[in-house]
């Protein structure tokens, strides 16, 4: 069932696509008026304005607005040939539907009369349409609406009804139409001709929800679709048992539908609840109250600005609000971020439901801080670690507090780009059957992994799960998905995400078909040589339900994806055994790690973006796929562009034995057979590009990296951009991009071609050569990646294992005595010469942010020569003055002799 869910998300908006349909209505009706003026033909123009109504009135039907009487009053013009009048009315309804969508059904003609609309249509109000499925007469459907606009007297919310018959459209216009926020569905109703989406075959799939009432197997659907609605169900009997469960689906059932204040009430009722922001509403609160300031903060209330005759141009840049909500738990003015019990706890409890966790907590300090304080309540000292070398550096920090021992995970690499991809399933379960050999698979705590990356690579994170359980049952899970708040609100993204991955995976276990599945694979592995690594590499690996535990957090830098300010981050919790074994560790960590004088502008910004991703999350995704796509199709496609840029597609970031589907790109998304290939590539393949991640591949143009995002796109374009690699950039399409960035960027870039097209073409002999060298240094002349290459012997508590420590040599490093400074030709001298050279310190270019040296790891010739040819101005760690820090022989062998 999902899939057709997901393949409505690949293909274009419909939303999008109804507005220019109504668009370019206007232009034909617009351009035969003009002919018509001048006495010229307009024949041919005329089958088309029929043409693009028709396709119209498909889309039409999952809006309230503009009307099934608006659009046969249109029908009749076209029918009469009264283009004039036409055009009018088109217009208004273009206009209209575009900026207003549904609420416009709520003007009058008056209304219409007036040009001043937003005085009718409040902006402090908020709009939305509630979805009515059953089989009502148009006659019923009219009185309905007559009494709920008659009951509607809240000036905060405002809803009109939208009535379909079928499950099929039901579906439809929940996926087109994002004002729909509350459905109601009668128990019994047509499922539709079940032509576009395919459903009657998937119904099959699932025999038990095929068994099911229509109204159930709609709610089933959405709650994959759109989880966030308000779904309610009205029966005119008493459930049966239909083998479905129906408690979780919906949020309250009637049994007649004969109290309309009642069916008014339970929808505000909903609503508000969604809407409300406990911290964020006690946070206004507090600024609006008289309160005298006598603690530690001269900045609250702004008195200490109001009454500068020097900074009063703070008060004019920031506002006043800032500063009036400016407070400290210690003072009683709010909710404490270390001990929440009041409207902080609440925001907690429903930013958890919303991301679908056991248990969230808000941080003030970045992702960063979250990831330490994960690390440090998981990891006991000696503990082992798997990790992601190529992880965000908090993680590796976190290591070094905790005193967990690293073992290092090296991803495969994409020596063509300059960078990393992702760590295969194979390459972990090796590592884990080899530390079991070795006697050492019982310290192995937490496997720390990063999806999605920095550059978008997703991992399939139920499958690695899946398997990696299956070799020890107790492995915990860190994923970092910095930047991945967002795809729970999508249905495809959300199946990759760690807190819905968790979700799954506890239902599967807990079910009698898994354990029937189970024992058949049981008996399968029985057979085979348990000694014999191709019997746990080769065969698909499933963990004992009797002995399993989901033990799964994940951290959100909600503040790179979603509407936080900077350093709002979200942790999340899915442990079977957090209330036994985490609990209090974790507490403890984040008291370790936070601030007692937390912002809480950022907290109450938190509080914020779980609302705005509640009731708009759907949409925003949707439209920010859409943006995405199109971006790639206009790089990969325009003759020009493609000379000299190159989007990277999954085939340039995946190898095909990681790619089951056969998924090669994203271009093409509105092909049938692309959209399908993109469904199976998310529920089947290892690994997925996330689409909104767009890689601008650079050779051709000379430029590297750097120069690119600073010298051209910054300095003579003012587009900003993050990270870069040596012959790329990327560009984050977030909910912060909108189509006139996108046409903007599309132009930037027509441009930059367009300047390097007329530069090859006019250039001398000298110059072509100088072009042509620069473009084959981006391009073949790459330095080869450096993998990780192993810790000192003096860092590493087993010589037959892997892991080290690299506490010891941090600590180690803070004495000057034992380091000592190389510059990096020198230091290739030497390790070419066979010298040891082991690094002090991490060593991190940023961004990414992750250390190709950590404290203990020995320096290779790789190395050096990637430290050489890197294109960015940070590398903490590393003064370009005094070269790289390296222990001195003295230092180790002190270590060795003690």
């Amino acid at each position: 069932m999902l899939s057709n869910i997901q393949s409505l998300q690949i293909e274009s908006s419909p939303n999008q696509v109804r507005n220019d349909l109504w668009n370019q209505l206007q232009d034909s009706v617009d351009q035969l008026n003009k002919l018509k003026s001048k006495g010229e033909p307009t024949s041919d123009l005329e089958p088309s304005i029929q043409e693009i109504f028709q396709a119209l009135k498909k889309f039409e039907k999952y809006w309230v607005y503009p009307g099934k009487e608006a659009l046969e009053k249109i029908e009749r013009y076209i029918e009469r040939k009264d283009y004039d009048l036409l055009a009018k009315d088109i217009q208004t309804i273009a206009r209209l539907a575009s900026h207003y969508g549904d609420r416009a059904s709520l003007l009058t003609e008056d209304d219409l009369k007036n040009e001043k609309l937003d005085d009718f249509i409040n902006p402090k109000s908020h709009y939305f349409t509630v979805l009515i499925v059953n089989d009502y007469s148009e006659e019923e459907q009219k009185e309905l609406r007559k009494v709920i606009r008659e009951l509607q007297s809240d000036d905060d919310f405002l809803y009109d009804i939208l009535q379909l018959n079928s499950l099929e459209d039901a579906l439809i216009a929940c996926h087109a139409n994002h004002s729909i926020q509350a459905v109601f569905t009668w128990q019994y109703f047509s499922l539709g001709e079940d032509k576009e989406l395919g459903f009657g075959d998937k119904l099959a799939e699932q025999p038990e929800l095929e068994k099911a009432s229509p109204g159930v197997q709609l709610a089933t659907i959405l709650k994959e679709l759109r989880p966030q609605l308000n779904i309610y169900l009205v029966t005119k009997k008493a459930l049966l048992d239909s083998g479905v469960p129906t408690y979780h689906l919906f949020d309250r059932v009637f049994y007649e539908m004969d109290n309309s204040p009642e069916f008014h009430m339970t929808i505000l009722a909903g609503i508000r609840q969604r809407y409300e922001t406990p911290f964020f509403d006690a946070l206004k609160n507090y600024a609006a109250a008289p309160i005298g300031n006598f603690h530690a903060l001269p900045v609250a209330r702004g008195n200490s600005i109001l009454n500068s005759k020097w900074i009063g141009d703070m008060i004019e840049f920031y506002g006043l609000n800032i500063f009036l909500a400016e407070t400290s738990a210690t003072s009683g003015g709010l909710d404490s971020l270390n001990a929440p019990t009041g409207t902080l706890k609440e925001a907690q409890e429903k930013a958890s439901k919303a991301w679908g966790s056991m248990h969230t907590y808000f941080v003030t300090g970045g992702t960063s801080m979250s990831n330490k304080a994960v690390v440090q309540a998981l990891v006991r000292p000696g503990d082992i670690v798997l990790i992601d070398r190529n992880s965000h550096k908090s993680h590796h920090y976190g290591l070094v507090l905790g005193g967990g021992n690293a073992l290092y995970l090296d991803s495969y690499p994409l020596e063509e780009y300059a960078m990393f991809g992702a760590i295969p399933l194979r390459s972990i379960k090796q590592k884990l059957l080899e530390l079991k050999k070795l006697g050492r698979l019982d310290k192995v705590s937490v496997i720390l992994l990063t999806s999605c990356t920095f550059d978008g690579l997703t991992y399939n994170q139920q499958m690695f799960m899946e398997e990696l359980l299956a070799i020890k049952p107790d492995l915990c899970f860190l994923w970092d998905e910095a930047w991945y708040a967002f795809a729970t609100f999508n249905p495809l993204t959300r199946q990759r995400t760690a807190m819905y991955s968790a979700r799954t995976l506890e239902a599967k276990y807990e079910s009698e078909a898994y354990r029937k599945e189970y024992e058949k694979y049981k008996e399968k592995m029985d057979s085979l040589d348990p000694d014999d690594d191709a019997t746990w590499l080769d065969n698909k690996l499933m963990p004992d339900p009797d002995k399993v535990k989901i033990r799964v957090y994940s951290t959100h830098s909600t503040h790179k994806s979603m509407s936080s300010l900077r350093q709002g981050s979200m942790l999340h919790v899915y442990d079977q055994e957090y209330r036994r074994k985490t609990k209090e560790t974790l507490n403890e960590a984040i008291l370790t790690h936070s601030t007692t004088s937390p912002n809480y502008q950022i907290l109450a910004s938190l509080d914020l973006a779980r609302r705005q991703a509640d009731f708009e999350g759907y949409s925003m995704i949707t439209d920010i796929f859409q943006i995405a796509f199109y971006i790639r199709h206009q790089v990969n496609s325009d003759p020009l562009l493609s000379k000299y840029f190159k989007i990277l597609e999954p085939e340039d970031f995946i190898p095909a034995d990681y790619r089951g589907s056969g998924l090669t790109s994203y271009a093409d998304s509105k092909s049938k057979d692309v959209s399908g290939t993109i469904q199976q590539a998310w529920e089947q393949d290892e690994f997925v590009l996330d689409p909104t991640r767009i890689t601008l591949y650079l050779a051709n143009t000379a430029y590297n990296g750097n120069e690119f995002k600073v010298d051209v796109l910054m300095n003579q374009y003012g587009i900003q951009i993050n990270k870069t690699s040596i012959n790329s950039v990327l560009f984050i399409i977030t909910i912060g991009v909108n189509w006139s960035s996108t046409s903007n960027l599309i132009d930037v870039l027509k441009n930059i071609a367009s300047e390097i097209e007329k530069q090859t073409k006019n250039a001398s002999k000298a110059e072509q050569i100088l072009f042509e060298n620069k473009v084959k240094a981006l391009s073949t002349d790459l330095p080869p990646l450096a993998s990780f290459s192993h810790f000192h012997p003096a860092f590493k508590p087993s010589q037959e294992s892997p892991e080290g420590d690299m506490r010891t040599p941090f600590f180690l490093n803070y004495d000057e005595n034992n380091r000592t400074y190389v510059k990096l030709e020198e230091a290739m001298e030497l390790v070419s010469k066979g010298e040891e050279l082991v690094s002090t310190t991490f060593v991190v270019p940023y961004p990414p942010g992750f250390p190709i040296l950590v404290p203990g790891q020995v320096v290779t010739k790789e190395i050096l020569n990637f430290m050489q040819k890197l294109d960015v101005k940070e590398i903490h760690g590393y003064q370009r003055e005094v070269g790289l820090s390296v222990f001195t022989e003295e230092a180790l062998k002190g270590l060795n002799k003690s």
